[in-house]
């Protein structure tokens, strides 16, 4: 029964996404203690410190990498340097850039700062030349030369009235540069390494610098000599002063003289008093230190717990550091308690599994020996220390606040996850597998136990205790119950039925094996084989619901197999690459795959179908998994990406359930409009409805009416027109008239068709008349040969199809030419004859002309562009010879420009009769 009532998932849509900001290179802070600014290629992001989402992204147009970029103290002014070498100002809010400049720089700049009146910027190049630039006036004040290599360090000295600039270069001296006259007044010896960090007391007399040298040193600057070096035995990446006004007797400070912080290799901060050379606080790590982690060892650049910047925030007395797997921590002072932490960068993400009562939180393998905790709310991030190698497997036990991990350092942990406070420590571990573990499984039903295997080829089963400690402090040592060795291959996945009485184990030897788990105590024992995959093994997984299993393969398909005769049921294919993993959802009946072609699918396994592939990741997707109410999804991807799915289904079926109603409604009013006859609404409808069978009807059914209307007017009559004789050329007077109204519209058409033929009948009169007289004049006192000659083209010329008035000339009028100008009117006047015989009105056409300017403007205006016309064409062919071939010259001329004048008429008078025909 709840079967029948299931329904099947067709889309996820993504809800939430965890991406890089951070890759290496410069931090700041904002002086609002607001923002983050961090460089992450070619961009510069700036992330909400309270929420933990980035708030606007600078990227470059050339996209290069930036090498260095500097905040204003206002936090005004943004500058950004790209490898390109161009400089270029931001209004970072609106996320434009305002201004862009070349640098002088031969080579990319390294290191860039404002002053504290946000007026100069000075840039340091790998060139050893450092440059000032006025950033208000918009030109390079000074050019400072002398430093030796990569400039990679500039400061101002915080009292800008002494103008002085300090910077530190590859040959371990602290120049003080003068800039009023440009000149380097002295440099600071005492560091044998380069010096990475400058931090300047209020006063503004004294100053501490750290170095990779292993020593800090307090310098006197008025006489600009070493007061005390401190060893701190460690490589020191930054440092930074206490505030004097604040109590920090919680870490050891019991004097006003100068202590300060440094962050270094180790990966903790320490406080030192300068006075006395002495280290007073040190900070404790979350967890023990990594296997064979000594101070030696904690002390090379790799180690991942190694701090490169450490950032004060004095408004609300906080310490921000940024360690070596770019992630930035936020402290609490003077407790030194982590208050946030944020992971800028997560590399090849290797497994993802949703953790919570409400799953409102996800747990993280990376390529890393650290465990990400994201909060999907705030994404804040808690790191978890534990692992010695890189994390390669993770899952969780039914009532999500307890999770197993596996690692390349041949272990199991188990890890509690407290439901108030979020803190997660680890409360069990097992170590005695010969080799990387790099799956591992729970049980379904209670926490009863953990399911590993291993790159050695074999299973182990893991017991857990019935009382499992609730803190790191009383860890539990897990001993396996059983180890079997299963397959002749790594074993890449281990599933657990939801009895918890079968395991199913793939392996890269192509196989897939079923084991019977047994009463506690008892071995493995081998059920049966499933033979058919072509390569490795990837991913196996029990049905919720029903006695099958699935498993996918490097050979790109998913099979489903029986668990009565292990025969396979179902292949599915459709990657075009490895599928990784997978997972059933809609209680087993629908399928989720994700692969190395960087897809996720979405099968029906009743159809075999695809129903949909969802595509969000560049790279091999390793983690999938979804939430207990199978609403979500995660995925996780080997470029860096972690995107949360929602469902979508239930969502998409309303929205088209409200459109089909919706549609449903506008046909209804379509059929309303149309038997109101409101065609200009029920042809926009049936447009927006996309029915082109309607459309037309609205078309046939206005047209006429349209055309009625058209008609009544001498500017668009013509249109009417053209669109009647359409309709008469293709429609017959049975089909005319089965439109509603046509008669009417019809009967309406005729009198203003009458009227339109009858106005251009006597244009066509008058002009015609008015072009014989000109040939006439043209004619006057020309030799008599030329006059015959002319006369004879004359009239030829004047041989129009349809003429619609006769000439009355008497005979021997025109002397020699007599007998050709009788010839031509006798064919003019049988011409007329032929037509109509005769017209009824009178051959004295100036009247006419007068009276017809009287009635239409248009009518004027034609017959003077007539006139002109024939006057050009006269005055041209006065030029030719008087041979009968300038005679058909002529003629082709004054049919190409009589054409739309007799078209039209022809038009009126063809649409006329058929019209008077289908009245009657």
């Amino acid at each position: 029964m709840a079967k029948s009532n299931l329904q099947f998932k067709t889309n996820y849509a993504v809800s939430s996404t965890i991406e890089p900001f951070y890759k290496g290179g410069k931090v700041q802070i904002s002086k609002d203690e607001k923002f983050i600014f961090c460089t992450c290629g070619t961009r510069v992001n700036v992330l909400q410190i309270v929420t933990g989402k980035i708030v606007h992204s600078i990227e470059q147009d050339d996209q290069e990498d930036i090498t260095s970029f500097a905040l204003s103290l206002d936090d005004e002014i943004l500058v950004t340097a790209s490898k390109a070498l161009l400089l270029k100002q931001w209004d970072w809010k609106q996320a434009q850039c305002t201004r862009s400049w070349r640098a002088i720089h031969n080579v990319p700049i390294a290191s860039m700062t404002f002053d504290p009146t946000a007026t100069l910027l000075a840039t340091g190049g790998c060139d050893g030349t450092i440059k000032l630039w006025d950033v208000v006036k918009q030109y390079c004040t000074h050019n400072l030369k002398g430093s030796s290599g990569v400039v990679h360090l500039v400061e101002f000295h915080p009292d800008i009235s002494l103008l002085q600039l300090f910077s530190s270069a590859s040959d371990c001296g602290i120049r003080m540069w003068d800039l009023r006259s440009s000149q380097c007044l002295c440099v600071l010896q005492s560091h044998y390494s380069p010096v990475t960090s400058l931090a300047f007391t209020p006063d503004g007399a004294s100053m501490v610098s750290s170095g990779r040298d292993k020593i800090c040193i307090v310098w006197d600057l008025k006489s600009r000599t070493a007061r005390r070096t401190v060893p701190v035995y460690e490589a020191v990446e930054s440092v930074v002063l206490l505030p004097e006004d604040e109590d920090f007797s919680e870490v050891g400070v019991k004097t006003k003289e100068i202590h300060f912080i440094t962050a270094g290799s180790k990966g903790v901060l320490r406080v030192w008093d300068a006075s006395s050379a002495r280290c007073v606080f040190t900070q404790t790590l979350p967890s023990p230190p990594s296997a064979g982690g000594s101070e030696e060892g904690g002390e090379e650049y790799g180690d991942p717990r190694s701090l490169t910047y450490c950032l004060p925030l004095p408004s609300s007395l906080r310490l921000a550091t940024v360690t070596a797997e770019h992630n930035i921590l936020l402290y609490q002072l003077p407790s030194f308690t982590t208050q946030q932490q944020f992971v800028g960068f997560n590399d090849e993400v290797l497994d993802v599994k949703f953790l919570g009562k409400g799953d409102t939180h996800i747990v993280v393998a990376t390529n890393s020996s650290q465990l990400k905790v994201f909060d999907l709310a705030t994404s804040s991030c808690k790191i978890l220390y534990g692992h010695t190698d890189t994390v390669l497997s993770l899952d969780v036990f039914k009532k999500g606040s307890l999770f197993v991990s596996c690692a390349k350092d041949k272990s199991v942990r188990v890890w509690r996850q407290d439901p108030d406070s979020g803190q997660v420590s680890c409360v069990a571990q097992g170590c005695s597998h010969a080799n990387a573990v790099g799956s591992i499984t729970c049980s379904r039903m209670k926490e009863s136990f953990v399911v590993s295997g291993s790159q050695d080829c074999t299973i182990k089963v893991w017991d857990l205790p019935e009382t499992i400690p609730e803190t790191d402090g009383d860890m539990f040592q897990l001993t396996s119950r059983v180890t079997e060795k299963a397959h002749d291959k790594d074993v890449n996945s281990v599933a657990v039925s939801p009895n918890d009485k079968l395991l199913v184990s793939g392996s890269q030897d192509r196989l897939a094996k079923l084991w019977s788990l047994g009463a506690p105590g008892a071995d493995l024992a081998l059920l049966g084989v499933f033979r058919g995959h072509r390569r490795g093994v990837w991913c196996v997984q029990f049905s919720p619901m029903d006695q099958v299993l699935a498993s996918s393969s490097a050979d790109g398909s998913v099979k489903l197999w029986s668990l009565q005769d292990f025969s396979c049921l179902k292949t599915f294919e459709g990657h075009d690459a490895s599928v990784l993993k997978l997972i059933f959802v809609s209680r087993g009946t629908q399928l989720l795959t994700s692969g190395s072609d960087g897809l996720v699918k979405l099968w029906t396994i009743k159809t075999n179908e695809c129903v949909k592939t969802l595509d969000a990741h560049q790279d091999k997707v390793w983690g999938l998994h979804a939430t207990r109410k199978d609403d979500r999804v995660v995925t996780a991807s080997a470029d860096s990406n972690i995107t949360v799915w929602t469902d979508v289904t239930e969502v998409e079926q309303a929205e088209e359930q409200a459109k089909q109603e919706d549609q449903i409604l506008k046909k209804q009013e379509l059929s309303n409009l149309l038997h109101e006859k409101k065609y200009l609404k029920a042809l926009g409808l049936a447009i927006s409805l996309d029915q082109p069978h309607t459309v037309l009807k609205v078309i046939k059914e206005s047209m006429l009416r349209y055309c009625a209307v058209w008609n009544t007017n001498a500017r668009s009559c013509l249109d009417a027109q053209a669109v009647i004789q359409v309709m008469l050329t293709h429609l017959s007077p049975e089909e005319l008239l089965q439109y509603q109204g046509a008669r009417a519209h019809l009967e309406g058409l005729i009198p203003y068709t009458e009227r339109h033929m009858q106005r251009i009948g006597r244009l066509l009169q008058a002009s015609m008349f008015l072009d014989y007289m000109w040939q006439k004049m043209r004619v006057t006192g020309a030799p008599a040969s030329m006059d015959s000659q002319d006369e004879e083209m004359d009239t030829a010329s004047l041989q129009v199809p349809h003429p619609l008035f006769m000439i009355d000339k008497r005979p021997g009028e025109g002397g020699d030419g007599t007998k050709e100008q009788g010839d031509g009117e006798e064919r003019w006047n049988e011409g007329v004859v032929e037509e109509d015989g005769g017209l009824e009105e009178d051959t004295n056409c100036p009247a006419n002309m007068e009276e017809e300017e009287e009635d239409d403007d248009e009518v004027s205006i034609t017959r003077k562009a007539s006139v002109r016309g024939q006057r050009e064409e006269n005055g041209q062919n006065g030029k030719e010879n008087g041979n009968h071939h300038s005679g058909s010259e002529e003629s082709s001329r004054e049919e190409d420009r009589g054409d739309q004048t007799e078209a039209k008429i022809l038009l009126s008078a063809a649409s006329l009769p058929p019209l008077q025909a289908i009245i009657s």
